[in-house]
């Protein structure tokens, strides 16, 4: 987790609102805040740590990293996922990342149970990494006090114990509200 801590009141000194406003509409009371040099991928490495310690597996069977990010340390290559397995010393796996909003790590869980279902993999690290803090402006009440910055990380493995399994995962989407809520940046609708 990143070590600093932006409190509702940080909030309140900078725009227009108070803690009490934020918390009724949000329930939010801080959020963490990455360092300046400390990218997603750093986050999401220090979350793919834990993960595979509470795994009781070696770094080595991990043979597919997912990360579901909305904030990707480059906008477009490399994905973070190759740079997390890159820094944890993971070679020559499949490494790719998800773009779902709130939903990716939950996209993340679906996408692994098929590939360990199938029996392509059998060790799949799936981690959620956002760093919004360098993004966000900081100037726009409608939204900036709900993002913070942070990571959480999964194994995803193979098992013959049904009470250990995932037993289903249900994700869709519509895209017909896709005016209300959108980043923008450097896609072709972009102006």
């Amino acid at each position: 987790m990143p070590k600093e801590v932006r409190t509702n009141q940080w909030f309140a000194d900078k725009i227009d609102t108070t803690d009490e406003w934020i918390f009724k509409r949000t329930g939010i009371k801080e959020r963490l805040i990455a360092a300046p040099d400390e990218n997603t991928s750093d986050l999401g490495v220090k979350a793919s740590r834990v993960a595979i310690e509470r795994a009781c597996i070696d770094v080595s069977e991990i043979d597919l990293v997912i990360c579901a990010t909305l904030s990707p340390d480059f906008s477009a290559m490399p994905a973070t996922a190759c740079l997390i397995a890159d820094k944890l010393g993971i070679k020559n796996v499949m490494a790719f990342d998800i773009s779902a909003a709130c939903t990716g790590f939950v996209y993340a869980v679906s996408v692994a149970k098929a590939f360990v279902e199938s029996g392509m993999k059998k060790n799949v690290l799936i981690v959620g990494a956002e760093k919004a803090s360098n993004v966000m402006d900081y100037t726009d009440r409608s939204i900036c006090m709900l993002f913070g910055d942070g990571a959480g990380a999964a194994i995803i493995s193979t098992t013959d114990d049904k009470e250990k399994s995932i037993v289903d995962v249900q994700c869709s989407a519509d895209g017909a509200l896709s005016d209300i809520l959108y980043i923008p940046g450097v896609g072709s609708a972009d102006e």
